[in-house]
């Protein structure tokens, strides 16, 4: 392979004084002399025999070619400064890519503005996510090699993760779907007579003995398949109070009144190893992202 007869520090000078307008200008973004500047860009259009530049007046414009050149150039120049940015990052410790696991009750808002703080800071880290659905053991979750959990924790395992916040499950049903015409609080009974609308990560137990007349409940493997579900008035389920919120405002959705409990709690942790928290930065940032978006302290 013949190496590049031009470099990259002549088309950045190029670059600069069709966007400063001069050569003076140009040097002073630069820092560097005028002469300089002018060396650099006499060298470029030599070695492509070329005319790159024209002087109207007192401002540097574009030949034809030189736009040309430039417009294919510009994203090479933007690529390798990302590249010594990146190398800059590696050299102190930061991370290039990180693998995040969440429960998909977690609050997508709330998930969403701790990622977009966390871009903010490290814009060369890309970030993985898996959404998962409750009940995964501890061991499973280690069988994915995250660097960062969020998920639910069974009581003997909750002094391994950081409390983050209670999600609540109300009850709901599409505003005209026959449950909201009983009267209520309505009971366990007035339920079972109408498909109850769930969020499962694998179909329930098939069985061919199905009683006659029992009404058949409906697992989707996302809250959102469930939402749309219970939209259309497939059945009522049990849904994240902050995925449904907008949905019960507009009056598309309704909460249904029990007899029973009317909200359901279930209790999220975020987990990770204590070495990453202490000496990995980049890890540590998105762990407290996620935590700020909780109102939790650090």
């Amino acid at each position: 392979m013949a190496l590049p007869r031009t470099t990259l520090e002549q088309w950045v000078v190029l670059q600069t004084v069709i966007e400063q307008g001069s050569y003076a200008q140009a040097a002073q973004v630069l820092n560097r002399s005028q002469s300089s500047v002018s060396y650099a860009l006499s060298g470029l259009q030599e070695r492509l025999g070329l005319s790159l530049l024209e002087i109207h007046g007192r401002k540097a414009v574009l030949t034809e070619q030189g736009r040309a050149l430039l417009v294919q150039a510009s994203p090479l120049i933007t690529a390798f400064l990302q590249l010594e940015h990146r190398a800059a990052g590696l050299k102190g410790g930061v991370r290039t890519e990180l693998s995040l696991v969440v429960d998909s009750v977690f609050p997508k808002n709330r998930l969403f503005r701790a990622l977009k703080v966390f871009q903010q800071l490290f814009p060369d880290t890309r970030v993985h996510l898996t959404e998962i659905l409750r009940g995964e053991s501890i061991e499973q979750l280690n069988e994915r090699s995250a660097d960062l959990y969020i998920t639910t924790l069974a009581p003997e395992n909750a002094i391994h993760g950081r409390f983050l916040l209670d999600v609540d499950f109300v009850p709901v049903a599409k505003s005209d779907h026959a449950l909201l015409q009983l009267p209520v609080p309505l009971t366990a009974q007035d339920l079972a007579r109408f498909p109850l609308i769930s969020v499962a990560d694998r179909p329930m137990p098939r069985t061919d003995n199905h009683a006659s007349g029992t009404i058949a409940n409906w697992t989707f493997t996302t809250v959102g398949a469930a939402m749309e579900a219970i939209a259309v008035g497939v059945g009522y389920g049990w849904l994240p109070l902050e995925s449904v919120q907008s949905a019960l405002d507009s009056g598309q959705l309704s909460r249904l009144a029990l007899s029973a409990r009317t909200v359901r709690q279930t209790a999220l942790y975020m987990m990770l190893d204590n070495e990453s928290e202490r000496f990995d930065q980049t890890v540590s940032a998105l762990a407290k992202s996620i935590v700020a978006e909780c109102g939790l302290l650090p």
